[in-house]
Order: C-alpha cells, then sequence, then structure tokens
C-alpha cells in the first residue's frame, strides 16, 4: 500500500516539501501526493524525479491532482 501525502489547499514550497519528507522517511517505494494547484504539481514532480523516484501515473480531478510515484 501506498503512502499519501495530501497537499492541497497549501502552497509551494510546503508539497514539495512535504513530498520530499516521505520519500526520506522510508516510504515503501510508492507515494500519492494529492495536490489542487498546477505549480504544486509541476514541482512535486521535478523534485521526485530529482531523488530518482519516477511518476507512473497521474489523475486529474475537477479539485485535484493525484501524482503516483514509485522509487526507481
Amino acid at each position: 500500500m501506498s503512502k499519501i501525502v495530501d497537499a492541497r489547499g497549501l502552497s509551494c514550497p510546503q508539497p514539495v516539501l512535504m513530498t520530499l519528507d516521505a520519500i526520506k522517511s522510508g516510504s515503501d517505494g510508492e507515494l500519492e501526493v494529492i495536490v489542487d494547484n498546477m505549480a504544486s504539481r509541476e514541482n512535486v514532480v521535478r523534485a521526485a524525479e530529482s531523488h530518482g523516484w519516477s511518476v507512473f501515473e497521474i489523475k486529474e480531478n475537477d479539485d485535484k491532482t493525484q501524482i503516483f510515484i514509485r522509487k526507481g
């Protein structure tokens, strides 16, 4: 099961910092990050990829974006 980072309602850099904290805390290899604005989406994706994680799915909904990332 993946860990969920819910960063809705937060502006950057908070969603990025929350994602990096989850990555560093020894997550089980998969994370779901929920954001509600395009800047946070782009910054979370960029930060995850720069730490060796890859995006394997992005789901866009009316009020949120779910970003699924995994190690490696």
